[in-house]
């Protein structure tokens, strides 16, 4: 990578067995929780916690053949190694620009916290979700939502 691409990365990351990599170019939009229960079935747990990148900032910079992706009707495509089954990174299938990187695929702290959790009528009956002070959304957030 030439010097002047690595001052333009703020972010990195990839999965556990290093197969796939990825770069974010431009700062982190919004993080959230999510209590779905396809995030449930994804993750083994009872939320999903995600940052949404700037539109077009991401990119996979190794191992682009080694991501799976499950495509669920009418959400968002997760998609993950094919090696290790690392949860990566969502995107939109009308835009594939939309992205939203799980946490744990970051290689350091990508310096965003959650602003709010979204499909809390679904949470998990064994996993309370913590009195932690932020907005709950039943479904998906309003767009007029502040």
């Amino acid at each position: 990578m030439a010097a002047m691409d690595l001052m333009s990365v703020l972010l990195t990351g990839g999965c556990g067995c290093g197969a796939v990599r990825f770069q974010i170019n431009a700062p982190l939009v919004l993080a959230t929780y999510c209590h779905c229960t396809r995030c449930q079935h994804r993750t083994g747990g009872g939320s999903s916690l995600q940052a949404r990148v700037t539109p077009g900032s991401f990119s996979i910079v190794e191992g682009a053949a080694q991501i799976g992706v499950w495509a669920p009707e009418g959400g968002f495509e997760k998609c993950f190694c094919l090696q290790c089954g690392s949860a990566l990174f969502s995107r939109s299938p009308a835009d594939p620009t939309i992205v939203a990187v799980r946490f744990a695929a970051f290689d350091t702290d990508p310096g965003i916290r959650p602003s709010f959790r979204l499909f809390v009528a679904y949470a998990a009956p064994w996993e309370a979700i913590p009195d932690d002070g932020l907005p709950r959304y039943l479904e998906a957030r309003p767009p007029d939502a502040a």
